[in-house]
């Protein structure tokens, strides 16, 4: 009875049977990686400590004969204490150094929060917020829009499930996503490839890598055979583009760095994100495969460049291999393929795709009022774009919805109709970002 009493409101409400079904799979599937980030201290190795799950980002310790490093600081000064309370179970030993493996602000933002009476060494690489700088220097603020869209900052929690590869978290400070107080700034810098470091007894090097930012570096720890590998890792696809909008980030150096990271001799691999890596075997095939996937990417969108094909064909010609596709750290929870094919084409190319149709194309309204020519009319255009939700043939209707808004911006007809596209594709979405952006997008068109 309680199956005939669902499915009859499914009905009632618009929604078919098969799409709620599909939409629960994915709905579970990001719900059950949540068990990458719950809450824990994870001992990596002897005398080396990973906090998962009380920040976004992960936070390491490793305890010297008379000092500690901590690698990244979590979200917030709250984040940090926290963790610094956690830590303080295992050792009274003061901070000695700070290493930020990159800039956002999800890995520095609780750094306050472990500074105590001695002043520590704070190390970053030279190109320290080099992602943020041109935003600043151009005068941009319209990706703290897309930020909070792409994290779904303005969602309530009942519509969150987590970020893919982090807690669900509302940030304090004004919607600056990625970006950190200055309640520390590095003091130290890594220039060049390489340098090793001995601190607080503790012989550490530290390697450039970059990957999902060009200040990115990772930690490698000989004695314990540990690998701390920043953003350049973490269980789901890599976020080779960010949604938020970002500057490019280069896929070909990414996996180079991966590679660095897979001739290591490590037993442990330490992500930015989700829970560490174990085992001398394990890690070395996860570091191979995720390199190996990244590269896939960088390849077989440079063969298709080769072929002439445009980003939107790339999408369709570029598909993981199955044995790299099935992997459990290779889902799309965060990160998507797509978006790194279409960001490697940008790379090398820039915007213009190579038809020459897309030159100087028509602009929005003028071709939106040609295809409501086409259709017999905008009311027509309209019944289409109704037809196509109800078919949920949602990103046609999306679409469609689209060309009406360009038309007329305030058609609240069609405002709805994109809105209810967008909201059942993200039920049926297992990217948390692409999930959060349709949900948020969603809201402020009912808004």
């Amino acid at each position: 009875m309680n199956k005939i009493i669902f499915s009859l409101c499914l009905v009632l409400s618009g929604v078919s049977v098969g799409v709620a079904q599909e939409a629960t799979n994915a709905t579970q599937r990001l719900r059950n990686q949540g068990v990458q980030f719950q809450e824990q201290v994870v001992k990596v190795a002897d005398k080396v400590h990973v906090a998962v799950g009380f920040s976004p980002a992960n936070v390491s310790m490793i305890e010297g004969d008379d000092g500690l490093i901590i690698i990244d600081t979590g979200m917030s000064i709250d984040d940090g204490t926290r963790i610094m309370e956690e830590f303080r179970k295992l050792s009274d030993k003061p901070v000695k150094a700070i290493i930020f493996t990159h800039a956002h602000g999800d890995h520095t933002g609780g750094a306050a929060a472990f500074l105590g009476d001695e002043r520590p060494q704070i190390w970053a690489h030279e190109n320290f917020g080099s992602e943020a700088g041109p935003w600043k220097a151009g005068g941009l603020t319209f990706q703290n829009v897309r930020g909070a869209r792409q994290a779904g900052f303005k969602l309530p929690p009942e519509q969150r499930i987590n970020n893919g590869v982090a807690p669900a978290r509302y940030p304090k400070r004004g919607g600056a996503v990625f970006s950190s107080g200055r309640e520390t700034v590095p003091t130290h810098f890594l220039k060049g490839d390489r340098k090793s470091i001995n601190v607080g007894g503790v012989e550490i090097e530290l390697v450039a890598a970059p990957g999902e930012t060009n200040d990115e570096l990772f930690v490698w720890y000989p004695a314990g055979k540990v690998v701390f590998a920043g953003d350049n890792f973490y269980r789901s696809f890599p976020n080779l583009y960010a949604i938020r909008g970002t500057p490019n980030r280069s896929t070909r150096l990414w996996a180079e760095s991966l590679g660095k990271m897979a001739d290591t001799d490590a037993v442990a691999l330490v992500g930015g994100h989700t829970n560490p890596i174990h085992g001398a075997v394990q890690v070395k095939q996860v570091l191979i495969d995720y390199r190996d996937a990244v590269q896939f990417i960088h390849d077989k969108t440079v063969e298709g460049i080769n072929k002439g094909l445009t980003p939107d064909e790339l999408v369709e010609y570029v598909r993981l291999p199955e044995e790299l596709a099935g992997k459990e750290y290779l889902q799309p929870f965060y990160g998507h393929p797509d978006w790194g094919v279409r960001t490697t084409f940008n790379y090398y190319l820039g915007w213009f795709d190579g038809n020459p149709s897309n030159l100087f194309p028509l602009p929005p309204q003028a071709e939106a009022e040609r295809v409501a020519k086409l259709a017999g009319g905008t009311e027509k255009l309209l019944e289409s774009a109704r037809e196509a939700l109800a078919a949920d043939d949602n990103q046609w209707a999306a679409q469609l919805a689209d060309h009406l808004l360009s038309i007329d911006a305030d058609d609240t007809n069609a405002k709805q109709i994109k809105a209810d596209a967008l909201t059942k594709l993200a039920s049926n979405m297992v990217n948390a970002t692409a999930r959060n952006y349709y949900l948020t997008v969603a809201r402020e068109l009912r808004e």
